[in-house]
């Protein structure tokens, strides 16, 4: 039967540009065994699977794939999952996924998610000389693993510039990386403004009792069918 999928952008700018490609699907319409081989067909950075919520409940169990691999948690399915029920008038504050509950919450146009730095993969971290070193890195030189490069466009700001690459993983470069924004900000210990990829923008929260929230923006696109 075919399988409908939902599409959304995460992590945009201001005027809905650039974010993160995010499929959306009813668990129901595909069994467990068959969900990695449609996050591959759909060929996304992430596809996320919801145990779609019932009136009144709120929580909402997920599963994340990549192209290649299951995943604990990522930033910006939970992150565009999370807005796509509160479109749909779901009273959802809890996100239900393999490495934890993941609080969710809106204000204004951003959508957050928190959580803990250790549920996101592990990043090797290459703090850059200037934002023109990051633009200009070439992901064929990096290899298994996942690569996080950053350089700061404002220290008093704490905003950075960045670009991830997990080739490894299915993804040459992925343009905004939530789990990486938690990564960074459990690292530098401070709240931040993160530009990635083409323009994709997310903000983080600090906690030092260990949590980190992650936000943004999140535009819809056309549904798709499988």
């Amino acid at each position: 039967m075919p399988i409908h999928v939902d599409v959304v952008r995460v992590f945009t700018d201001d005027k809905g540009r650039h974010g993160n490609p995010l499929g959306i699907v009813d668990s129901s319409a595909v069994p467990p065994e068959n969900r990695q081989s449609v996050a591959a067909a759909l060929g996304y950075s992430e596809t996320i699977f919801v145990d779609v919520p019932g009136p009144g409940d709120e929580h909402a169990r997920a599963q994340i794939f990549t192209p290649t691999t299951e995943l604990p948690f990522a930033g910006h399915p939970t992150v565009g999952l999370s807005w796509w029920l509160h479109e749909r008038g779901a009273a959802v504050t809890t996100l239900d996924v393999p490495a934890g509950p993941v609080a969710t919450r809106r204000s204004g146009a951003f959508t957050w998610v928190r959580a803990r730095p250790e549920w996101a993969p592990e990043f090797s971290l290459y703090p850059m000389n200037s934002v023109r070193e990051v633009q200009s890195a070439d992901p064929k030189k990096f290899g298994s693993g996942h690569h996080y490069l950053w350089a700061w466009t404002d220290k008093v700001e704490h905003s950075i510039r960045s670009r991830m690459f997990a080739p490894d993983m299915g993804i040459t470069e992925d343009e905004a990386t939530g789990a990486a924004a938690v990564r960074i900000t459990a690292h530098l210990r401070h709240a931040l403004l993160i530009t990635q990829g083409k323009g994709s923008e997310l903000r983080t929260t600090y906690d030092p009792a260990g949590w980190i929230e992650v936000g943004g923006r999140v535009h819809p696109e056309k549904s798709r069918t499988l």
